[in-house]
């Protein structure tokens, strides 16, 4: 099983962790070491769509989990400045980093 994150724009945001197989977590992160996902990118996917209403039954009790696999943001298209690949080491790498 894969964990992941979901954070969306809402101002009362709880930032859930949902539970996928490994098959489907790849199927929202396609990309070789991709974290990060946007739902702008992905939502008129049907086959994303019947994944998503799977995950969505499958809520995890965060002191209970070991480890978040993916971020899936939704309604924060401005944050994809900061993942121009689409990984959360972006950040760390100095890639999504405001330049003074």
């Amino acid at each position: 099983m894969k964990n992941i994150q979901v954070i969306d724009g809402a101002t009362n945001c709880a930032y859930d962790v949902y539970a996928t197989t490994e098959e489907e977590f790849l199927r929202i992160f396609p990309e070789s070491g991709q974290d990060i996902q946007f739902i702008e990118d992905i939502r008129d996917n049907e086959e994303i769509k019947q994944i998503l209403d799977r995950m969505w039954k499958n809520r995890l009790n965060k002191p209970e989990i070991s480890g978040i696999h993916g971020t899936l943001f939704y309604e924060l298209t401005e944050k994809k400045q900061f993942y121009p690949n689409k990984k959360e080491s972006d950040l760390t790498a100095g890639l999504g980093r405001a330049q003074d």
